[in-house]
């Protein structure tokens, strides 16, 4: 593992006789009692599963350890047995001043229940963190628990602090980048306690009810559906005590917390701390998995990525965040792109193609494979011609020569996919049958089946005779000639979206499909009719009246990295262009901006990555990148720039760019002005009017028409050329 050790510095300023009396204690949820993760987490459970090829459970305890945490009582429930051998063989079970303990429960069916067992155990002494597996963060946890201790000292109801963190939904889907729905918030911002917490599902009928009492007792209200739960939570002991008083609390959020804000009798309170420049994320669905892995890869999570957990001996970054284990076996043809992870012992044939991708250890690809986007975990086999594009394949799966996977598809653990054959997109293939019902429960009852699964497998792949097909557990032809495997339906009544919550791109017929059914005068009501526009949040103040938050100082600047940030993925994921663009409009309908703020800050995240993807200073390169990037999206680009004030815009936000933010372009400025012109960005009469313009400014505002002056001179002459062309024309005619 070898996580750096921050745990003294990190740790909260106490006494140190409370200190002794009560060490820092966390309780790790490592079953999320979901189905999500469906058909891989039926055979493991979802905090071992691997992200970046490190175990999910290493980040959250890697963190807990390095936040102060001196005691870790980690829940277990279905495939306890496969958690609890894997962190007594890890090297958590010898850390020293920081323990890790676990607690089985064969039959627990929520987070209730879990928290009543631990209660039942009286094990935890104080203030303690509670946190699933399946969370990765690098935030400190000091200035946290500093106010959460503050608070209780003032008020022994502050039960609870939720740490939150900005993360605004994309106003096409209604949903974070995470993958999960719009989540919903009331916050008093002078004391930051929560008054009101609804998730998308909660207020899909159009409205959100608040009881007019809250604003009556609460002089400043802030409503956001701009934040991101991060599932990280300081809870007092009572919160155990309060579970085990109210039985029909199961899940942490839809009635715990849910219930302590309504809950007017005991008077128990939750507040929130928002972190801004750290890192926190949960995975929920196979969505955040991707996003979150990215995040790994691009250092986001820092000191919590590969190279740091597992040690740089064992994995060494290289250029353009390409991480690659020892002993890789990789042919001279073989082209690894940025942002790959490769891991030990793991072959890969000539001609062969890997891009924004994770390879496990132990693999063997052939030659003239494309894989692009997928996580490709332990020991799997990829025969030579296979494709795969954003997808998910388990440990010791077989692609026979030819596959193709589509995008979204999910292969679970030893599927064998036949030669030549092409699994459908969002495809869920297991060697198990598709249960019967969507019960969390069958988790526990197909844990201690693998030894059937395992042995149908081993049959099918020595060639021997049988008939298994028909039970349980039994290989099928479902994938083609000699594949092995089930392709599961969608269930009666379940989600017929995956694209949604899939670690496939959302398709851009959908994106259009969506924007084409929105209702643009969508409102939700308050009670005492405040509107709370889904774009915006709602303030009111000490007399009740709401005023909107939307037209706040700086909107701009955010609306910028919000362009940033789709440009950046659109970039790193290779989207389409026109996916690009349903993104981007979403943002302008969200921000209620024009076509040409669309342009200048997508200009401005152009000329950015042009800087940060150059591996010197050098100008020539530079001028490459910019080339490049320019040249790739001018489409997306061109789309804003309806007339010549658009184009003008966009040279008046150059000028700003190499003064401000980019200013290794300052040099280049005419070079790239002759290359807008050159991809028929920006026509020669806005670049002639934009110099006329600069006549009567001051000479420091002309700075770059001086630099220009002989590609201006170049442009007037071309012009004059052309009128002596026509004029010639006219006196013919």
């Amino acid at each position: 593992m070898g996580a750096q050790k921050k745990g003294a510095a990190a740790r909260v300023s106490e006494d140190a006789e409370d200190l002794a009396r009560h060490p820092l204690q966390a309780i790790l949820l490592a079953d999320s009692f979901t189905t999500k993760f469906r058909p891989i987490t039926l055979e493991r459970p979802k905090v071992l599963l691997p992200l970046a090829n490190i175990p999910m459970i290493d980040y959250t305890l890697a963190w807990l350890e390095s936040a102060g945490v001196e005691e870790v009582f980690v829940f277990c429930c279905a495939h306890s047995k496969q958690v609890i051998n894997y962190l007594e063989n890890s090297e958590w079970s010898s850390h020293p001043n920081f323990s890790v303990s676990t607690i089985e429960s064969h039959d627990s069916t929520g987070a209730g229940d879990a928290l009543r067992l631990i209660y039942e155990r009286h094990v935890i002494h104080g203030d303690f963190v509670l946190i699933s597996g399946d969370t990765v963060s690098n935030m400190s946890l000091t200035q946290a628990l500093q106010e959460h201790k503050e608070r209780r000292k003032k008020d022994s109801n502050a039960v609870m602090t939720m740490v939150v963190k900005k993360s605004k939904h994309s106003p096409i889907t209604q949903q974070s980048r995470l993958g999960t729905d719009e989540l919903f918030m009331a916050i008093n911002p002078d004391t930051k306690e929560l008054l009101c917490y609804e998730d998308k599902a909660e207020y899909s009928k159009g409205f959100i009810s608040l009881d007019k009492t809250l604003i009556a007792d609460n002089p400043s209200i802030v409503l956001h559906n701009d934040k991101q739960d991060c599932y990280i939570d300081i809870c007092s002991e009572e919160v155990l005590s309060i579970f085990t008083d109210n039985f029909d609390y199961q899940h942490l959020r839809r009635h715990f917390v849910k219930g302590l804000l309504v809950d007017d009798l005991m008077g128990y309170k939750i507040f929130t701390h928002e972190i801004h420049s750290s890192y926190a994320a949960r995975i929920d669905n196979f969505r955040s998995y991707d996003t979150v892995s990215k995040d790994i890869i691009q250092r986001w999570t820092y000191p919590f990525v590969p190279d740091v957990l597992c040690g740089n001996s064992a994995i060494k970054v290289e250029r353009q965040g390409t991480y690659r284990a020892s002993e890789v076996t990789l042919s001279r043809s073989a082209q690894i792109c940025p942002f790959t992870v490769i891991g030990q012992g793991t072959k890969i044939g000539n001609d062969t193609k890997i891009s924004h991708s994770v390879i496990g250890e132990g693999c063997s690809i052939g030659s003239n494979v494309t894989i692009e986007g997928s996580y490709v975990w332990n020991n799997v086999t990829i025969e030579d011609g296979c494709q795969l594009r954003h997808a998910i394949v388990c440990d010791g799966v077989i692609m026979k020569s030819g596959a193709v996977l589509e995008p979204g598809v999910v292969l679970s653990f030893k599927v064998v996919v036949g030669k030549q054959f092409v699994v459908p997109a969002y495809s869920m293939v297991s060697l198990l049958q598709q249960p019967t019902q969507q019960d969390s429960d069958e988790e526990l009852e197909y844990a201690d089946s693998s030894s059937a699964i395992t042995g149908a497998v081993d049959k099918v792949n020595g060639d021997a005779t049988s008939d298994l097909s028909e039970t349980r557990y039994g290989p099928t032809s479902e994938l083609g000639t000699g594949g092995v495997g089930y392709i599961w339906s969608i269930f009666e009544g379940g989600n017929d979206e995956e694209w949604r919550h899939s670690v496939a791109p959302i398709p851009t017929d959908k994106l259009a499909k969506i924007m084409l059914e929105k209702d643009k005068d969508e409102e939700l009501l308050t009670q005492d009719g405040n509107v709370v526009s889904p774009s915006g949040d709602l303030k009111s103040d000490s007399d009740g009246n709401a005023s909107d938050n939307n037209d706040n100082e700086g909107s701009y600047v955010s609306f910028e990295k919000e362009v940033e940030a789709t440009f950046l993925r659109a970039v790193l994921e290779n989207h389409e262009v026109d996916n690009a663009i349903l993104e981007v409009n979403g943002l302008r309908l969200s921000y209620n901006l024009a076509s040409v703020d669309c342009a200048g800050a997508i200009f401005y995240s152009m000329m950015k990555w042009a800087v940060e993807s150059s591996h010197n200073a050098r100008a020539s390169e530079l001028h490459k990148n910019a080339a490049a990037i320019i040249t790739k999206w001018k489409k997306l680009l061109k789309y804003y720039l309806h007339g010549i004030d658009e184009e003008i815009e966009v040279i008046l936000k150059f000028e700003e760019i190499c003064l401000e933010s980019c200013r290794e372009f300052s040099p280049l400025f005419p070079q790239i002005l002759h290359l807008l012109y050159d991809k028929e960005i920006i026509q020669e009469e806005a670049i002639l009017r934009w110099a006329d313009e600069k006549e009567g400014a001051d000479e420091s505002d002309k700075v770059f028409v001086r630099q220009s002056e002989s590609f201006l001179q170049w442009l007037r002459e071309a012009e004059e050329e052309e009128d002596e062309e026509e004029e010639e024309e006219e006196e013919e005619k």
